[in-house]
Order: C-alpha cells, then structure tokens, then sequence
C-alpha cells in the first residue's frame, strides 16, 4: 500500500507545503495517495541549490560517489516489493512488468557504480610538427554543472535511473521532474538519496505544474536537460538556450520476420507477443509494426492471433494479468478511435475487444493503410499490426519510411541481411535475433529522426553530463 501522503525534496530535504497533487490507481480509478506540488518559489529555490551544491559535488571524489550509488542499491533491494506495488498502482503496470523494472532500477544504480570509479581522461600528442616540440597534452572529464530531468509516467522507476545514477556518477546536482500522473517512484528514490550523505543542494525531485516547470528548460544555470518524453521535446530544446539538450521521444519499432525463419516460428510468435503488449504497450520501442516475409505470413498470423486473444485483461495486481490499464481513459479513447479509423479505412482486427474505461484489450490488425496512424503514428498501446513483404530491402525502406527511428527489430539467419539492416535502417539501434523492445541498462539507447538526440545507457550518459578539460604543459 501506498503512504496517504508523499512529500516533495528540495536540497536533499523532505517538505509537505501541501498535499494538492492526486495520484490514482490507474485501476480502480480511485484516489492512491496525495503528493506536495512545488510553485514556482520551490522551483527557484531548487535551481539556486543545485548552483550552490556544484562545486561540493565535483569535489566529492569517484569512490563516495561510488559509495553512495551502492548504498541506494542496498535500499532498493530491501524496498522491491514496495517499489514494485507502488508502480503497479500508480502507473497501472501488471505486477510482474513491476518486479521487472525495479530489477532494471537496480541495475542501473550498479552500472553507474562501476563507471562512477571508470571516468577516465587521456594524452594527446601534440608533438605532431616543430611547433608543437616540448609540449604536452593531458585532458580529463569535469563534470557540467546542475542538470534539469523531466521524466515520462511509463516507466516511473527506471527512466529515473537512467538520469539520477549517471547524474551522481558523475558528479553533477540535478533537480528532477517526475510525471505527475507517476510520481511516487521517483518520491521513493529522494527518500533514500536523502539517506546518503550528499552535499546539499544534491538533488531536488517534485512534482510540479508545465507553468512552474518551465525554469528547468529555459534557466541559463541549467547545464544540461535531459527530457524523455513525447514530441514537445523539441519546442523545449528551442527553449532551452545554449545548455546540453538530450531528447528520448519514442518511435513506432518495427520489426522484420525474414523468410528463412519457417523453422522458428512459435519462438517468433512468443517474442513478438511480449514486445508489442508488455506493460499494455506503454513502451517507447514497443514491437508496433510487424513485417513477414510472404512465405510464413499466414502461418505466423494464426499463431500470433491466438497468442494475444490469450491475453489476461485485468486487475494488474493479478498474477496472472498481462494487460493492464492504459495510463487513462483518455489515452485509451484515443487508441480506440485510431482502431476504428483503421477499421474504416479498410484494416481487419485479428485479435481484440471493447475498451472499458482505461482498459483495452490487446489488438492485432492486418491490412492497416501507410497512412493510418497506427502505422505511422506511435500508438503507446496495446495495438500491433501485421504486413507482408516480399523484398528484404523493400521491406528496410518501410521500416524507414517512419518519421521514427529508435530501435527495429530483425528475425534472420542471413548474415548479409543483418549486416545490410545494421546499415541502411535509420534507427538508433537494430536488435538482430530479437525485437527492437530489448533494452539492457548498459547499452547505448536512442533515436533518430523525430525519436530524439543524445544516448541514455550509464556510460554513454556520463559523457553527456562531462565535458572535456585540457591542459597544455610545456616543457
């Protein structure tokens, strides 16, 4: 069960100027729990201890870093149930979706661990002519200074790990922004930061309005925001002035089922079922457009069919449900009007049912027309569509016919058409074996095109939150 009430953090410090904020079960439609909502005096005040707090926390050396990030890593694994039922309530994830990402929160705070004692610096050559003779260079990562972190409600737990550990790791305060649909997980990870012993002005983490948010995009203090979220990203990268921007803003992942693939079909269907509609496809590379090679495409058809009619429906605190809710009703209107405008156009449902509120059972549609919106749009639900192919290469140039590219996914036992995948397919990353859904904590992720800049993975993040420093030393 959730608290009645969850405060909000500024410097390293809880504060409950009020309880405005109501966080529901996305299930019962019930209020859960009342968070603080910081004004804009809270935003300001945040901001100015990250300013104060940046110099402690360059100083603070690699291996306290270090030690922090592993006592977090301690909490989180003697809080994971409660972690776990916290994102089973307020985001509506099915409870086993839930374990998963708090297995990833704790991931991500050891991976930033071992980089936290990893970031290295060089020498330089610069003897490469006469004018350089005597000269040396050495150069080294210095941390950029406070960051500003917005964050989605689709994974309330781990897309905060993917900023906080790196941000800590390398040495830079930052205030953070959960969703205010799901904030309690990131309200969790402030209460045990707040155990640690880092320099106040550290972090802050609230909720708050778009109006009171706005500091944290436009404020020149800010060194670098990085935003996970929808297409918005880019006005607030017009905004933000000259600090870093890093933008994670989905994509609708395709992924391709060559014609060599007859032999592995049920494993296919399997990994195509739990890519498109795990965590009710509330995932930024959720399998959404399907390609068969013409050979097996009525045998994958049926099987996959009769895969997602399976599908438990329901309470996400049951075992035994796959599907939960979609974030709101809302959200699940739209997906159901882009259902029927398919219908309409032409598609044919294979699998699906009514809506029930914000409850909507896993569909997979056939014949859906290129410019339907659930071919070329990001659907964020449980929604997946089939279409042939007869051309592997014709099918890469449907793959990259999106105005998307974070990750894709290719079923084949050609090395040459991996390789050709790996080459011409405008995406961030290609899953070869696999569905583009696959994401380990450590890798680079990121897009392309319209689905963002920058990568996340912890390594690839700490290079963000650093800049390069070099001395010069002549002999």
């Amino acid at each position: 069960m959730l608290k009645p009430t969850y405060p909000l953090y500024v410097a390293n410090a809880p504060e409950t100027p009020n309880a405005d904020l109501e966080v529901l079960d996305k299930y019962s439609g019930q209020v859960a729990t009342r968070v603080a909502l910081a004004d804009a005096a809270t935003v300001e005040r945040a901001i100015a201890a990250a300013v104060e707090a940046a110099p402690a926390m360059a100083a603070l050396p690699s291996y306290r870093r270090q030690a922090i990030l592993e006592h977090c890593i301690r909490r989180f694994r003697e809080r994971a149930e409660e972690l776990a039922e916290a994102l089973c309530i307020e985001a509506g994830k099915p409870i086993r979706d839930a374990r998963g990402e708090v297995t990833r929160l704790i991931d991500t705070f050891r991976i930033a661990a071992e980089e936290a004692v990893r970031i290295e610096g060089g020498t330089v050559d610069l003897e490469i002519s006469e004018r350089g003779r005597g000269y040396r260079g050495l150069w080294k990562r210095v941390p950029v200074g406070p960051c500003s972190f917005i964050t989605p409600f689709n994974f309330p737990l781990n897309l905060v790990a993917h900023k906080v550990a790196p941000a800590i790791a390398a040495g830079c305060p930052f205030v953070l922004k959960p969703a205010t649909k799901t904030p309690v997980g990131a309200l969790i990870v402030a209460e045990v930061l707040a155990e640690t012993d880092l320099p106040r002005g550290a972090f802050s983490v609230f909720a708050c309005g778009n109006d009171e948010a706005a500091p944290l995009i436009e404020d020149e203090r800010i060194r670098l925001l990085s935003f996970t979220g929808g297409s918005i990203g880019w006005d607030f990268k017009a905004r933000a002035g000259r600090k870093k921007v890093t933008l994670e803003l989905g994509g609708n992942a395709a992924c391709i089922v060559d014609a060599d693939q007859g032999g592995r079909l049920d494993h296919i269907v399997e990994r195509l079922a739990f890519g498109a509609y795990y965590q009710s496809g509330q995932s930024c590379i959720s399998v959404q457009r399907i390609l068969v090679h013409e050979s097996l495409y009525e045998a994958l058809r049926a099987r996959l069919a009769e895969k997602v009619r399976g599908f438990v429906t329901g309470d996400p605190k049951d075992e035994a449900t796959f599907i939960g809710p979609v974030i709101d009703e809302e959200a699940a209107r739209r997906i159901e009007g882009w259902i029927e405008r398919a219908r309409a156009a032409g598609a044919r449902v294979l699998a699906g049912g009514p809506r029930r509120g914000n409850l909507l059972p896993a569909h997979l549609l056939e014949d859906v027309p290129a410019d339907c919106e659930l071919q070329c749009r990001e659907v964020f639900g449980p929604v997946a569509v089939l279409q042939r192919f007869s051309d592997f290469e014709a099918a890469l140039e449907t793959v990259n016919a999106s105005e998307y590219g974070l990750q894709a996914g290719v079923f084949t036992d050609s090395l040459e058409h991996a390789m050709l995948a790996w080459d011409r397919l405008e995406v961030g990353g290609v899953v070869v074996g696999d569905v583009p859904s696959f994401r380990m904590d450590n890798m680079p992720y990121g897009g392309v095109k319209a689905s963002g800049l920058g990568r996340e993975g912890v390594k690839y993040a700490i290079e963000d939150m650093t800049e390069i420093r070099l001395l010069v030393l002549r002999g």
